[in-house]
């Protein structure tokens, strides 16, 4: 392997460079920076650039003499490893500072000025594999595409393949594997490398004892018991990440560790230690939501974190709807829950809930009591199931009267989630389907409520900021009882910001009195579909076009007349950070149900 006649320059030697890069005034920037490749692709010179310190120096806003001079003298040894990277290893680099190599000008006698830079790399023949070999291996380890004779020896390649044999040895329980031993030898004659790596997989482990340091107000034995480390058993990394997962979970930690002890215990056991720091016990948050049409939504939610001391978490939530609507009136709700982690399993959740709530719809006016209790369940990072029991107590008047619905309820949900931002999701699905059966008191029927949400992403185009395609179905159904006799909050009702934008919030619903075409509750079947092209501008602001249908009818109501409508528009997407500001401007495009033009604001895409 080839490269220019540069030696790293010593510790003093740096420190003192350190020192002058400090003390020296402000001079002016770089002129001029060149790269000139030889023998290479478009690829090899993506890399390099890529890997050019320079480049990234004379970029930074409040880059000096010193730092590209610094940076000119760490451009060999970055454009080298980049190289061996692409399977190159016998690269020759040249930095030319002002027509001086930058290696060889001493660090107490750096340029006060520097005028221009040449870059000059020959890049040289791609080599091979001959030999490559990792082992032993655990059984079933999956070595890396490309790492076998006669493949294009890429560094990346040789380092991956130690890595995957590691990992399968620590899953198989060898939690201290190491490399034994490792010859790599660059033939330049026969452009091979030859790489022999051994492993050295040491004993099979279990796990020890947990040891917990940093808790405050959480108790010791209860952070065991959500952690559940399987003490005793055969170690498994994934086992670890779990338990750490399941801590971080409860949102009672503002961070948390799992380490390994150095030695071994005993005759085979390997300690844990779980290093924690806790959050403030306390937490407030307040949202906004406004449309032109529904009006303003006021939302707030107060969140002790660890009320007993057992990462029990209770949250009251406040909200006021339907500020300023133009079709209904103000709704008020007010909600307690309580939810205990790891109870009765490490990864199911007990909670207890109820909700006051005041519903002031166009249709009709309800005032509702709910009591809850919920298993939440954790199958999988993507996979959560909940089932639970409630009791409803709703008093509901409208045009033809009032009502009262008492009912017991058994919702269930599960819910498949691997968008990779809930927020502002670029690719993946997400899919909550819920089944809820009720029985009901006095005039109130039996039945069941399903539904189902289903959303996915595709993302295209640049890497960082691409084009995504979203689209979002949603359906549900209530089976059993009559309309009249189900309770109002399991019909269906269609348009809004949820639903269908461009369209008034509720608007569409069924009709059950051939004589009186003004009364209007939801229906029974329901079904909605939406899709958006998000496109960006720039890093923080994007652009998006979609569209909405949605549909509601009931069985032995002949709705044919207003069952569907639809909206479409544009939105603007301002990213935050933490989840991008939305401005949706949309228009009915189908269906009676609505005019005009409505206008949605709000914190996180649409879906």
């Amino acid at each position: 392997m080839s490269v220019s006649s540069y030696r790293s320059p010593s510790l003093r030697a740096a420190l003192v460079l350190l020192a002058i890069a400090a003390a020296a005034p402000q001079a002016r920037a770089l002129d001029r920076l060149e790269f000139r490749v030889a023998g290479s692709t478009d690829e090899v010179e993506e890399v390099i650039k890529g890997a050019s310190a320079l480049i990234a120096a004379r970029a930074a806003e409040d880059s000096e003499t010193q730092d590209i001079f610094s940076a000119a003298r760490s451009e060999y040894g970055r454009l080298v490893t980049a190289l061996y990277g692409l399977g190159y290893y016998s690269p020759v680099v040249s930095v030319l500072v002002d027509g001086r190599e930058a290696a060889q000008i001493p660090p107490l006698d750096a340029p006060e000025t520097i005028g221009t830079i040449i870059v000059q790399v020959q890049v040289g023949p791609p080599f091979r594999f001959g030999a490559a070999r990792v082992a032993p291996l655990a059984p079933e380890t999956e070595m890396p595409e490309g790492f076998r004779t006669g493949e294009r020896a890429r560094s990346t390649l040789v380092q991956d393949a130690v890595s995957a044999a590691a990992d399968g040895w620590r899953s198989a329980g060898f939690a201290k594997v190491d490399v034994g031993s490792q010859t790599v030898v660059a033939d330049h004659a026969r452009r091979t490398l030859d790489a022999d790596v051994r492993m050295a997989p040491g004993p099979r482990l279990r796990f020890g004892d947990l040891r917990i340091n940093g808790e405050q107000r959480m108790s010791e034995r209860r952070i065991r018991k959500i952690a559940n480390l399987p003490t005793g058993e055969t170690y498994d990394p994934e086992e670890l990440a779990d338990s750490a997962d399941r801590l971080r979970r409860t949102g009672v930690f503002r961070s948390v560790s799992l380490t390994e002890d150095e030695t071994v215990t005993a005759p085979d056991l390997l300690g844990i230690t779980a290093t924690v720091v806790e959050e403030l016990p306390r937490r407030y948050s307040f949202g906004v939501e406004v449309s032109s049409l529904e009006g303003a939504t006021i939302s707030g939610q107060w969140i002790h974190r660890n009320l007993l001391g057992g990462g029990e978490r209770l949250t009251v939530t406040g909200e006021v709807d339907n500020l300023g609507a133009s079709n209904s009136g103000v709704d008020y709700r007010l909600g307690v829950t309580l939810d205990r982690p790891a109870t009765p399993t490490a990864d199911t959740t007990l909670g207890f809930g109820v909700l006051v709530e005041r519903l002031d719809e166009e249709d009709y006016l309800a005032d509702t009591v709910s009591l809850s209790t919920t298993l939440t369940r954790l199958f999988s990072k993507r996979l959560t199931g909940s089932l639970g029991v409630g009791y409803t107590y709703s008093d509901v008047e409208d045009d033809f009267g009032s009502y009262v619905y008492e009912y017991v309820s058994l919702p269930g949900t599960l819910v498949w989630n691997s968008r990779d931002n809930d927020l502002n999701a670029t690719e993946g699905f997400y899919v909550a389907a819920g089944a809820t059966p009720f029985a009901g008191m006095g005039d109130t029927g039996s039945g069941g409520q399903l539904t189902l949400d289903s959303r996915a992403f595709v993302g295209f185009g640049n890497e960082d900021r691409p084009f995504v395609l979203a689209g979002r179905l949603q359906a549900g159904a209530v089976l059993g009882p009559e309309l009249i006799e189900t309770p109002r909050n399991y019909l269906f009702y269609s348009g809004g910001g949820g639903t269908v934008r461009g369209q008034p919030y509720q608007s569409l619903g069924v009709r059950p009195d051939p004589t009186d075409p003004d009364y209007k509750i939801g229906g029974t079947r329901f079904a909605a579909i939406s899709a958006e092209l998000r496109a960006p501008i720039t890093r923080r602001i994007g652009v998006v076009a979609f569209a909405d249908a949605g549909y509601v009818t009931a069985e032995d109501i002949d709705s044919d007349r207003d069952d569907w409508h639809a909206g479409a528009g544009l939105g603007l997407r301002y990213d935050t950070g933490f989840g991008p500001i939305r401005v949706d401007v949309a228009a009915p495009v189908g269906g009676d149900t609505g005019d005009g033009v409505q206008i949605y604001v709000g914190i996180g895409q649409a879906f």
